[in-house]
């Protein structure tokens, strides 16, 4: 386009609307797809396809003369049908593309996470489920590891639909990254625990908390049982090394995987990594315990739990646990043959 055209072109830009679709009473929205590396030739046939430009060559020149032709970003869009030109440029330019919610809880493993990733990203379960899965992604993420287990991190984000799975990861493992601010590093160090242990030991207590209000001891009480090397038996873990969660975990699914890394029944100390995803809360539970001489605990069907010091303590906790279990259910029982 000639000089002389740009010029007629912006005397003309106050009245360019006349070329844009005319509102309606019942405005419906566009839904249309910018393709990465698309020329804006090949944007703005598309947009002429789907009814949003009438006029394809003013529209280039249009965009040209605001310097747009160049900046636009690809992705899925929605726009009302009667959209005018400045502002569906606007859109393109910034890039406000249609973003779906994907949420993670507080706790979840990666297989746990993968339908919800393979719907986000459109792809089929089992190759997310083998990408997350790969003992080599934490060096590619920089995550401690091993691989991504509880490195991507709980939380709500958003999404194009059809985004890359290195996007959500990237998106996820980043955000795990910005946890690790210089004062929670430094309380590792005065720890003596590496990030890996932290966030293993901040799953675990994600595990085993039903709220936020008891992690700190939760915490306390792991801590303690790690100086004094004393195992975790932590139910999580073994929950972990089934590979699924049962209701009610019986001593024979403790045994039957006695020799499993995670089993933290049969194996003093840490387990190899991360259990699942664990929160910012967890976290700071885990890097500060609560100063508490407690060595077991046991959970009542409420969530919280009985805190004992010694082993005699906590045999009578379990009783007083297990009769508060056997009466919801018989309450559920009764209930069930009403």
């Amino acid at each position: 386009m000639t000089r002389h055209s740009l010029l007629a072109l912006a005397l003309l830009l106050p009245t360019l609307s006349a070329c844009s679709p005319e509102p309606g009473p019942e405005t419906e929205a566009v839904t249309f797809e910018i393709p990465s590396g698309a020329s804006f030739s090949q944007v703005t046939d598309t947009l002429a396809a789907h009814g949003l430009v009438r006029n394809p060559t003013l529209f280039r020149g249009v965009a040209r003369l605001r310097g747009d032709d160049r900046n636009v970003r690809a992705g899925r869009y929605e726009v009302p049908a009667d959209i005018r030109w400045r502002p569906l440029l606007d859109r393109l330019v910034e890039g406000r593309v249609i973003t779906v919610p994907l949420t993670i809880p507080e706790g979840f493993t990666l297989r746990q996470m993968v339908p919800r990733l393979a719907q986000i990203t459109e792809l089929d379960v089992d190759e997310v489920e083998a990408m997350l899965l790969s003992q080599a992604q934490n060096g590619e993420w920089d995550v401690p590891g091993p691989g991504l287990e509880g490195y991507l991190f709980p939380d709500t984000y958003h999404f194009t639909p059809g985004v890359s799975l290195e996007t959500v990861i990237a998106t996820m493992t980043a955000r795990y990254r910005r946890l690790w601010t210089e004062e929670r590093r430094a309380r590792a160090d005065e720890l003596g625990m590496s990030e890996r242990e932290v966030m293993t030991l901040a799953s675990i207590v994600q595990g085993e908390a039903r709220g936020t209000s008891e992690m700190s001891t939760i915490s306390g009480v792991f801590h303690n049982r790690l100086r004094i090397g004393y195992p975790l038996q932590a139910d999580p873990t073994v929950q972990y090394a089934l590979g699924e969660r049962r209701s009610r975990l019986l001593y024979a699914d403790i045994d039957a995987v006695a020799d499993h890394p995670y089993n933290t029944y049969s194996i003093r100390g840490l387990p190899p990594g991360p259990i699942g995803a664990a929160g910012e809360a967890a976290l700071d539970a885990t890097l500060h315990p609560a100063d508490v001489e407690y060595l077991y605990f046991v959970a009542r069907p409420d969530g919280t739990h009985i805190f004992t010091r010694t082993l005699v303590e906590h045999n009578r906790a379990r009783v007083e646990a297990r009769r508060l279990w056997n009466e919801v259910q018989q309450r559920r029982d009764g209930g069930a043959g009403s």
